[in-house]
């Protein structure tokens, strides 16, 4: 991950630097699937059994963005 996001949002995030948080959070996990999808494509591992194996980390950033997203939605509701 970058050095940014290995910092976690406080209360006091605001919501442009959650919409910051959450594009890194994304960038990484499609950089993630890029760049397994290209190891398996010159291992010629199957595409399904390489995103079958990467599931686990696909879950837990997936997790962390439903996180980081709710939090930007009620700091927007709230103002």
């Amino acid at each position: 991950m970058t050095e940014n996001s290995e910092q976690t949002p406080t209360d006091q995030t605001s919501p442009e630097e959650l919409s910051e948080v959450i594009a890194e959070f994304e960038e990484y996990r499609e950089r993630l699937i890029n760049q397994r999808l290209a190891t398996a494509q010159k291992a010629k591992v199957m595409k399904a059994t390489a995103l079958a194996q990467l599931e686990p980390e696909l879950a837990k950033i997936d997790a962390v963005l439903k996180d980081l997203r709710d939090r930007q939605t009620a700091l927007l509701t709230s103002h």
